[in-house]
């Protein structure tokens, strides 16, 4: 194997994103124009369905922390409206590395805040991590909905995006490529972190006043709580404040994220010269139109959705199409990474090949199951 190859499974598919970028010099989404035109009629449909129906998301996820730490004063609507405000001004507003520090700082916040709560609510730390063993229930489809556990945590559309956050930092050739991997590494050992932690205050949290919890969001409202009655207001609080840090941080990681990619998008499509990571280093391509076009379409037109029922055929839609992205990204990266396209150097070896070869698999199986579970019969 060469130098492009020693990675973890844990930043595989990031990793191969930021490699494809420094390597060529050119953006994931020319990559991907260059495999054919499908490629861009599956991105085209995928960024306008996805986004509308992940902005209505996102800003209901910010904003009900806030309605829970202010209550009385907004519905979670005006909330959800506020957040997403406050998300396109900061990012119209903003370059890079002033998006980086504010994101550097909420991920700070989520992830002490997520720690100390572990480190407060677990009196038996040998008891929490003999709870980390791999035990599957006994339900039906539980080897499949593990998987899907597995595979979602920070499995997004953000993972495509790192490679031109890579870019914007000014990392624009394969000299940087040990330092765009020991980025990487930190992040998800951070994430990976951060999940161990979020389940101990879970676990030890429900074991301890025999309840069980609502999914989603509101779920971890009423982990809020708990924690208010176990351990009082400000501990409660704080795990609020924990909780709207790590919301808002997606929600402006997608708003400047995403928006790159639909700008590189739209740019190509206009016929103008292939995006080059310099472009992204100078912060261009964060004053396009196309740019700031995606980011209103992320802010206004899914507010209708936080005030009515969501369209059901636009939710089936939304469903399959988010199931089949990482297959998609983890397939035409294999494609890319082993083709003439990326320098002999930095292509694919044995175990890069095997472990993409596996996330696919996975991703493959889990958006067949997507597929198969959708009520069809209603579509039409």
């Amino acid at each position: 194997m060469g130098r492009g190859h020693r990675l973890s499974g844990e930043d595989l598919l990031a990793e191969a994103c930021g490699r494809w970028h420094l390597s060529t010099g050119r953006t994931v989404f020319d990559g991907w124009a260059s495999l054919g035109r499908w490629t861009t009629w599956f991105f085209a449909v995928y960024a306008v369905v996805w986004g509308f129906v992940y902005g209505a998301a996102a800003m209901s996820s910010s904003g009900l922390p806030l309605q829970a730490l202010f209550p009385g004063v907004m519905d979670l609507e005006w909330w959800g409206i506020a957040c997403g405000l406050v998300g396109l001004v900061f990012v119209w507003f903003n370059k890079y590395n002033v998006f980086e520090k504010v994101m550097t700082v909420l991920v700070g916040v989520m992830f002490v805040v997520t720690v100390y709560l572990a480190i407060r609510v677990t009196p038996h730390l040998g008891d929490a991590f003999a709870g980390l063993l791999p035990v599957l229930p006994d339900e039906k489809d539980s080897v499949l909905n593990t998987l899907g556990l597995i595979g979602g945590v920070g499995g997004t559309i953000t993972l495509a995006a790192y490679g031109y956050w890579v870019n914007a930092k000014g990392w624009t050739n394969s000299g940087w490529m040990r330092v765009m991997r020991l980025d990487n590494r930190v992040a998800y050992a951070t994430t990976g972190i951060f999940v161990v932690a979020m389940l101990f205050v879970g676990a030890e949290l429900l074991h301890s006043a025999n309840i069980a919890i609502a999914s989603g969001d509101k779920g971890l409202i009423q982990l809020g709580d708990v924690l208010e009655e176990e351990y009082g207001t400000a501990t409660g609080k704080l795990f609020l404040i924990g909780f709207f840090a790590m919301s808002f941080t997606s929600l402006i990681g997608v708003w400047h994220g995403v928006s790159l990619m639909f700008a590189d998008f739209l740019a190509r499509q206009r016929g103008e010269r292939e995006a080059q990571g310099d472009e992204l280093a100078s912060g261009r391509r964060e004053r396009s139109w196309a740019f700031r076009a995606y980011l209103l379409w992320l802010t206004f037109p899914p507010i209708v959705l936080l005030f009515q029922d969501e369209p059901f055929r636009l939710i089936i839609l939304y469903g399959v199409l988010g199931a089949a992205f990482m297959p998609f990204l983890a397939l035409t990266l294999m494609w890319l990474l082993n083709s003439a396209r990326t320098p002999r150097e930095w292509r694919n070896g044995p175990l890069s090949n095997t472990m993409l070869a596996a996330a696919a698999l996975l991703f493959l199986v889990l958006c067949a199951k997507q597929v198969w579970d959708q009520p069809w019969s209603e579509f039409f």
